[in-house]
């Protein structure tokens, strides 16, 4: 039994999706905090269980009879995610569940300026110390954030950041797809698993992507950290998420989300969506 955690959210309902290609539904189970928002995949014969990361009670009953199970990782940025996915892998242990694929981050460090990579270094921690078989998928950073994190460089013609650094932008829709394949996969990989695109480009490559996309020119604009804030809380953004922001774009400079790796393509048989793909595709 594969058990899905997240399955209501955009990764874990896609990595259900392409699961259904090669495996039963009565071989999937998910485990959701609203089962209300889970009707299709009941709908599907796929057995629908309630589970909350604060409630261990409720993570254990759910994660009952399990082969795999698909730990998505917690999205609140307010929340103790590594209490959070502690109390998940206590469950998991108690559960007996044969091993646990997380989604992880390629930038995990516990130094990063990015305070999630700090949590999922800590959980693949816990992981290894569980005694349980893992596998941390460290998916690429999702290429939808690239929009919000571009700015209004259609109308300016500027693309406004704090700092410029690399980032292998990868497609969620892709890393679903490549999560369902090592999850039918049944064990084959095992520890850490990077999950990239191609290439990783800097903002100033970017932008040269987008003057070619655009027609015109598209230049980088680097701004005081300081600045920048100031500025993102003018515009109505809270200050923490701003800061919060911060530490993608400082993370970024220092390399974190540099590297790249050819096993996501591996994985889907084809090549990984593309920053050109996406800003191809937004603009149309």
């Amino acid at each position: 039994m594969i058990i899905v955690t997240g399955a209501t959210g955009v990764l874990g309902g896609k990595v259900v999706d392409h699961l259904l290609e090669s495996v039963a539904a009565d071989r999937i189970a998910v485990a959701v905090r609203d089962v209300s928002k889970a009707q299709r995949f009941a709908d599907r014969g796929i057995d629908v269980r309630r589970a909350d990361y604060s409630d261990r009670a409720s993570l254990t009953a759910a994660f009952a009879g399990g082969d795999q199970l698909f730990l998505v990782s917690s999205s609140d940025p307010t929340a103790d995610a590594v209490t959070l996915h502690r109390n998940a892998i206590d469950a998991a242990v108690a559960a007996g569940i044969g091993r646990v694929l997380y989604t992880s981050h390629q930038g995990a460090h516990p130094q990063s300026p990015f305070a999630p990579a700090q949590d999922h270094a800590a959980t693949e921690w816990m992981l290894e110390e569980s005694g349980l078989a893992w596998t941390s998928l460290r998916n690429g950073f999702y290429a939808h954030s690239l929009e919000f994190m571009l700015g209004a460089w259609r109308e300016t013609g500027i693309i406004e950041v704090p700092s410029n650094g690399p980032v292998s932008w990868t497609a969620r829709e892709d890393a679903a797809e490549a999560a369902a394949a090592i999850l039918a996969s049944d064990g084959r990989y095992d520890g850490p698993v990077t999950l990239t695109a191609r290439s990783a480009p800097t903002f100033d490559e970017i932008a040269m992507i987008a003057s070619e996309i655009a027609g015109r020119s598209i230049r980088v604009s680097i701004v005081d950290p300081d600045e920048w804030v100031a500025g993102q809380v003018a515009a109505g953004t809270p200050e923490g998420m701003a800061h919060f922001t911060l530490g993608i774009y400082q993370a970024a400079a220092g390399g974190y989300f540099a590297g790249v790796d050819p096993t996501l393509g591996e994985l889907l048989g084809r090549e990984p969506r593309s920053v050109r793909d996406l800003l191809t595709s937004s603009a149309s």
